[in-house]
């Protein structure tokens, strides 16, 4: 039965009441994170603007939110995170706040109360080893989550430290979600090679399958007209928050001209005039090409576009990183956005 809510949103990293779960990627690392015999500590979660990264991240949050034995923090990528860890920590867990004013004299830092008899710690990063000792001997786990990463000063410097936690076998685990091209430039920093070795998860479309369902169950419309919906989508998560929601707002739940137009106003507004910006004017020109079709051979698009093969090779690479194309099958080109041939064409006007 239909409630009078629209259940669909399109409210970046809240998650939705229609939220369709990454089951398979969560439980995953909800594994990983509970398991005795600890292989992986640090986590990527890469995509596109609108992929669900922040979805998927808050919903394990709220996952080990609810097990005693795990701190959540939260850290902010902008600022000093190592302090930031330390700060939040202080504001966290009680037993690690009269562990801090006991042992630790953090008012360099403007943390805890200043202990007199203790002398002032010089270094943020050992002071917050002596708090993971802390958690450790207490039997509890800390899940630090980081969204919208980038090869900044600040997560360099946290990424080196963290590096040394880990080797000291300290119970510190950690997700990143960021854009792919931003995940893939901190994990070729020289020295931060150890990142390799962390399991990467790269946001692909949900099954259509899935949306069609849930278009069909929360809607009341037919399987046939929820998998056209689905389709439309091409399995972009934010896509399916914003055509369910516009077409729950129509009298009989139908997909019409005007729901195309405030879908594609949505998809331009808040994601595809940000994703166009950060493409080179090169970049933009070769995407004209593509989108003119739902798939080509590059054939096709060499002679469309009257480019030597070598020469479309490294913006191919480029563009297949960002997420804008699939190249996985031999031969094939085609775009991954939804309506994103319908964007390109009124940027062109």
């Amino acid at each position: 039965m239909i409630t009078a809510k629209n259940p669909f949103t399109i409210n970046f990293g809240k998650v939705p009441s229609q939220y369709i779960n990454r089951e398979i990627l969560v439980d995953e690392i909800i594994g990983e994170l509970d398991s005795e015999e600890i292989q992986n500590q640090c986590f990527m979660l890469s995509g596109t603007r609108g992929s669900g990264k922040t979805v998927t991240m808050t919903s394990i949050e709220k996952i080990k939110a609810e097990d005693e034995n795990w701190i959540i923090v939260r850290l902010n990528p902008t600022k000093d995170m190592t302090e930031g860890l330390v700060a939040k920590l202080y504001d966290t867990g009680e037993f690690i706040s009269k562990f801090i004013d006991k042992n630790l004299n953090l008012s360099k830092f403007g943390i805890g109360i200043s202990v007199s008899s203790i002398k002032p710690a010089a270094d943020i990063e050992s002071s917050l080893e002596k708090i993971l000792y802390e958690i450790k001997r207490k039997n509890k786990r800390l899940l630090v989550t980081i969204d919208e990463v980038s090869n900044t000063q600040y997560m360099r410097e946290f990424a080196s430290c963290l590096q040394i936690l880990i080797r000291e076998d300290l119970p510190i685990f950690v997700i990143m979600a960021g854009l792919y091209e931003n995940v893939r430039e901190i994990k070729d920093t020289k020295e931060l090679t150890f990142l390799y070795r962390a399991p990467h998860y790269y946001m692909e479309p949900l099954n259509r399958t899935l949306i069609a369902d849930k278009y069909m169950k929360t809607l009341g419309i037919t399987y046939d007209e929820a998998y056209e919906m689905a389709v439309i989508t091409k399995g972009y998560p934010f896509a399916y928050q914003a055509l369910g929601k516009y077409v729950w707002d129509e009298p009989e739940h139908k997909i019409n001209q005007n729901v195309l137009i405030k879908l594609d106003e949505a998809l331009s507004h808040y994601v595809y005039e940000k994703i166009w910006k950060e493409l080179s004017p090169k970049d933009q020109w070769n995407m004209s090409f593509i989108v003119r079709k739902d798939n080509m051979t590059t054939a096709e698009f060499l002679e469309l576009s009257k480019q030597k093969k070598n020469e479309f090779s490294q913006y191919r690479t480029r563009l297949r990183d960002k997420g804008l194309i699939d190249v996985s099958t031999h031969g094939l080109i085609s775009y991954t956005l939804p309506r994103f041939d319908v964007f390109v064409k009124n940027q062109q006007e």
